[in-house]
């Protein structure tokens, strides 16, 4: 370092020197100040992927082991994405390339998953171990490829994050305040319509059960709900996660006698679904004031959460842990002899009339056996069942069940929350016919907890009606039956499902899901973008498999004179990795 200056005179500069080299003397002997050395922050954090080829999974790019990869499919825009878990200060990246490495790239940071901000970008990347000095906050941190260096897709050996504070940006220290307090409102409601719909329900931290303002009296002008937090606290944030009967205009207020009360914020247009709110004041109680409804009932939350510093929180049931996918847990490979059934140490039979108006009647395993070519068979057929009863069947007039078929599920013999579901089908074909591979809430069977609450994630349904497509859809309490959230797929060239086998996957994870068809990405779901447009997500704990091969119902309509009997629902295999 270097005093600059003009001196005026000879004697100026003398005094000038000297004091320069006591300087030069001062700092050579004065130790240097540390720097903080960067935290590595994305080794085992969830992480998803535009595609992955063959066994090279996202996860074996933050595992950590330089042995491991991901590699993508064989395009330009392909991407993969980390979830630190909170908004973190990002200044290093390091990217340990495989031999297909990316000419252009960009590094991307987002809140949310959805909007994202570059950080880096390149048209000339060199491949090798890049090491990367970057400026940008985010809960998400992407490389989003834009251009190969070779023929095949992208590869890292490892996606290495560093902050330079090793943890989350100032104020995301918060804790969630609210959980299991007591709350109160100016009205619920309790009836037919919502079973459990007390103040409570909204600081329980689950998504499927919700307050909501009692018919009588509660669907007018204004209604109010709040928290109790045990003690002072200093408040920074409320996510408020509305049902369809919302506020439009609102304040929420902060007290610290639960009477005299002061507003923290508060809007006219208010827009539903999911709103996080940045807010600042200081009290025991915080209240939700609404003063407009939406429409013609009253006001509903599915979620109110305080977060802050203080108060006397409840610690919160911690999310279950993500999983790398590398760890198979759960398998069939369906290699039993010709004619023997489904293993009961997997699978549980369900027998009767099926739901959603369907037409056939599930036998014990009748209507399921092994082929002895490494597939397990559900087969549909049209036989009557004495003394059974179902919908009206068109071709026959009778409501005594016409057909037979199988279901089956592994409630109590394997559930698990996150991780990646897989299954090579064939599946049946023909009007009527409606097989599927799907996932139901164990909370159905632990608690007695009725659907759509429990969720259910369908992986694949066909319906014989639209031979070329299948579906993958997600149901909840605020979108279920036709408006579930999801997407088709349909096979190139009108080609039809039913003539060969196919591979269906879902990777999921805390963050959202993907589904695949064959290894294409079908259909993505971001968890905080569901729940700002469509409602809350109730995926966060244990589902179980279900296989079945349906014959009329809601959906697919009934047989008609051009449907052929018996059809065949064949599976390869099942397979879970968490």
């Amino acid at each position: 370092m270097k005093a600059r200056g003009t001196p005026r005179s000879r004697g100026a500069l003398a005094v000038l020197a000297a004091v320069a080299l006591l300087f030069t003397l001062s700092v050579a002997l004065t130790p240097e100040r540390a720097v903080a050395a960067p935290v590595l922050v994305s080794q085992g954090k969830p992480v998803t992927a535009s595609s992955a080829e063959g066994p090279f999974a996202a996860s074996g790019a933050v595992d950590g082991d330089p042995a491991t990869r991901w590699s993508s499919g064989f395009t330009d825009d392909e991407w993969l994405r980390v979830d630190l878990g909170a908004r973190t200060p990002v200044s290093q990246v390091v990217l340990v390339w495989e031999a297909a490495y990316a000419r252009g790239y960009r590094l991307e940071v987002s809140d949310d998953g959805e909007r994202w901000t570059t950080v880096h970008s390149t048209t000339n990347g060199p491949g090798g171990t890049e090491t990367l000095a970057v400026s940008g906050t985010g809960r998400y941190i992407r490389m989003h490829g834009t251009e190969r260096a070779t023929p095949w897709g992208y590869s890292l050996h490892e996606f290495q994050v560093y902050s330079s504070t090793g943890g989350p940006a100032p104020g995301d220290g918060d804790v969630l305040l609210s959980y299991g307090k007591p709350g109160s409102a100016s009205t619920s409601q309790h009836d037919g319509t919502c079973w459990e719909c007390s103040p409570d329900k909204a600081f329980d931290r689950d998504p499927a059960s919700r307050w909501a303002t009692s018919p009588e009296g509660g669907w007018s002008d204004p209604g109010w709900i709040a928290v109790d937090l045990g003690a002072r606290a200093e408040i920074h944030r409320v996510v408020l996660q509305w049902d369809p009967a919302y506020a439009t205009a609102y304040r929420v207020e902060v007290s610290d006698n639960g009477t005299d009360w002061t507003t923290m914020y508060e809007t006219a247009t208010g827009a539903g679904f999911r709103e996080t709110l940045d807010v600042r004041g200081t009290g025991r109680h915080v209240r939700l004031h609404a003063t407009r409804r939406s429409g013609p009932y009253g006001y509903s939350l599915w979620e109110f959460q305080v977060w802050g510093t203080g108060g006397a929180p409840n610690p919160a049931p911690p999310l279950p842990p993500a999983p790398d996918y590398d760890r198979l847990v759960f398998s069939d490979e369906f290699d039993g002899p010709a004619g023997t059934a489904p293993d009961p140490a997997k699978w549980v039979v369900e027998t009767g009339p099926g739901p959603n108006n369907e037409l056939e009647y599930y036998t014990d395993n009748r209507n399921a056996a092994h082929d002895g070519d490494g597939n397990l068979v559900l087969e549909a057929r049209r036989e009557e069942t004495p003394g059974s009863s179902c919908p009206r069947d068109p071709l026959s007039g009778s409501t005594t069940c016409q057909y037979t078929s199988a279901r089956l599920n592994t409630y109590g013999r394997f559930q698990f929350t996150y991780g990646r579901v897989e299954a090579r089908i064939k599946v049946s074909g023909t009007q009527g016919l409606w097989p599927a591979f799907w996932m139901l809430g164990a909370d159905y069977f632990d608690r007695g907890r009725p659907w759509p609450y429990t969720g259910e994630i369908d992986i694949m349904e066909h319906v014989g009606k639209e031979p070329g497509t299948t579906y993958s859809t997600l149901h909840a309490p605020a979108y279920h039956g036709a408006a579930g959230y999801g997407a088709p797929y349909s096979l190139p060239g009108g080609a039809d499902f039913a003539d060969g086998f196919h591979t269906f996957a879902m990777d999921w994870d805390g963050a959202g899901m993907t589904f695949r068809v064959d290894g294409r990405v079908t259909h993505t779901v971001n968890k905080e973008r569901l729940e700002r447009t469509r409602g809350p997500w109730v995926f966060d704990h244990d589902f179980f498999l279900i296989l079945n091969n349906a014959v009329g119902g809601d959906w697919p309509g009934p047989p008609d004179a051009t449907t052929r009997f018996p059809q065949k629902l064949s599976v390869d295999y099942v397979r879970v990795w968490r």
